[in-house]
């Protein structure tokens, strides 16, 4: 091949461009991160216990103002008893704070969170009673409501709320506690009826957080009921008879059946999300490794994110393993939820130790979520010198 002389091109290159010199391209415009909402469990029944004293919400305000929270996830049922006025939900710490001071607290704490600009969820345990075994929905459907496991024995039945012997000797549960099953036909009717009456009593919230939507989990696991290893739930008379009503299939284990035990959960999610008002948000806290979400779980949260079931999710990257914290944040706002991915975090896990703190939520930061939402303001509010710490970090 014959060498063109270097003039020689550049000419021929001047005469196809006709002789214009291209421009420069333009400088990039650098675009300021979005920063991220932020937001705070408030436990009922932690040590600061908000709801039970109007006198404690100004610092629980005031708190928030300094973090720049935007949003308060404000615990108002678990263990089957509410912190509102309800027929179907044990609603003695209610009544006892009406006896105490004359109205619910509920409303001034929004009233007051709005007048800083700030939204309140109201954070609801769905499927787990705590230790609750007289919980008003277990007394209305009967025993059937409690989870059954892989062997026949309700979780009702458990010793001390753990695995029997001898089981006991090598798996654990998760979550020790009493749950229910959301298959058995008038759990998902009772847990409406408590919605509808939340939303009577507050219809001034900004939003509806699920929590423990999903079945109890066994250590090991296995994924799924194709394979033997773990200690799985949802085997109670019941729901296997609406198993065979629903397919026309006999109970066996397998894809099938372990689908029938999710759209379960999934259900509950539609129906408790079409009983709220539609300005309300509608979220939920969920396991933040989404394949053992939905193998084991029973809770496929990238599907409720999907299909619009909820507006955001916000799985709960709890871990002193920092790497495994990065891997986990990346994955989750890289992934099928995006934007609608909220990032929870642990930081009662170190509240002796700033830096780790600090570097936790740099981490969370650096994928430019949506939002973070920190475990818990109670945690905090213990030693205030941390509530300074994540006010640093989140600057």
């Amino acid at each position: 091949m014959r060498r063109i002389e270097p003039l020689i091109l550049l000419g021929l290159i001047l005469a196809c461009g006709g002789g214009e010199v291209p421009p420069e391209p333009p400088a990039p415009v650098e675009v300021e991160p979005v920063k991220p909402r932020i937001g705070f469990w408030v436990l009922a029944e932690g040590s600061y216990r908000v709801l039970e004293d109007p006198n404690r919400i100004p610092r629980l305000i005031q708190d928030a103002n300094a973090q720049q929270a935007t949003d308060l996830f404000v615990q108002i049922y678990r263990g089957g008893r509410a912190w509102f006025a309800s027929e179907y939900a044990d609603d003695a710490p209610h009544q006892k704070i009406i006896a105490r001071w004359g109205e619910s607290t509920l409303p001034q704490l929004i009233a007051a969170a709005h007048a800083e600009g700030i939204r309140v969820h109201a954070w609801f345990n769905v499927l787990n009673v705590a230790v609750n075994r007289d919980a008003p929905i277990i007394r209305a459907i009967g025993p059937q409501a409690v989870h059954v496991d892989r062997e026949g024995r309700s979780l009702l039945d458990y010793p001390k709320n753990d695995v029997p012997f001898p089981d006991r000797l090598r798996i654990r549960l998760g979550t020790p506690g009493i749950w229910l099953d959301p298959a058995v036909p008038g759990v998902i009717e009772y847990l409406e009826a408590i919605v509808d009456e939340l939303v009577k009593a507050a219809p001034e919230l900004d939003g509806f957080h699920l929590d423990f939507i999903r079945h109890p989990i066994s250590l090991p696991f296995a994924p799924g009921t194709r394979f033997k290893g773990g200690l799985e739930f949802g085997f109670g008379v019941d729901s296997k008879r609406r198993y065979k009503e629903t397919t026309g299939q006999n109970y066996a284990p397998g894809e099938d059946w372990d689908r029938f035990r999710r759209e379960a959960v999934d259900e509950t999610v539609r129906r408790l999300g079409a009983r709220i008002p539609e300005p309300w948000l509608y979220s939920a806290a969920v396991l933040p490794w989404a394949d053992r979400a939905y193998l084991v779980a029973m809770q496929d949260w990238r599907g409720w994110l999907r299909e619009d079931s909820i507006d955001f999710a916000v799985p709960m990257v709890y871990s002193r393993d920092d790497k495994l914290v990065s891997y986990l944040v990346e994955d989750l706002v890289a992934g099928v939820g995006g934007d609608r991915v909220w990032l929870g975090l642990g930081t009662w896990l170190f509240k002796n130790d700033a830096a780790k703190m600090k570097h936790q939520l740099a981490l969370a930061r650096a994928q430019e979520p949506a939002g973070i939402v920190l475990f818990s303001y109670d945690s905090l509010a213990e030693k205030p010198e941390t509530l300074q710490w994540t006010q640093e970090a989140l600057q």
